[in-house]
């Protein structure tokens, strides 16, 4: 029998401290569990958060693209853009 699920990379229960960034606003977040190509991410507040925006781990030194997946109540997943993935300088 074959399984038909996406095979989803392995996800990691973490408490980083995030920003998300978009056009000049900055919005502080909580990631609460990533992977390779992805993370859920707690938000005071989702309204104005956009489909796209950029994800700054500082204490972690990434940087990345993200587009949203799913949003409810004050969590939402996204996808990175791996394109976009690197690693800030320093």
């Amino acid at each position: 029998m074959h399984d038909s699920r996406k095979t989803r990379a392995p996800r990691y229960l973490v408490s980083e401290g995030a920003v998300i960034k978009f056009r000049d606003r900055t919005i502080n977040c909580l990631v609460r569990n990533l992977s390779a190509t992805g993370a859920a991410i707690e938000v005071p507040n989702q309204p104005g958060i956009p489909e796209r925006f950029e994800l700054s781990i500082s204490r972690l030194g990434l940087n990345v693209s993200c587009r949203v997946v799913w949003r409810r109540d004050h969590r939402m997943g996204v996808a990175f853009i791996l394109a976009a993935l690197h690693k800030q300088p320093g």
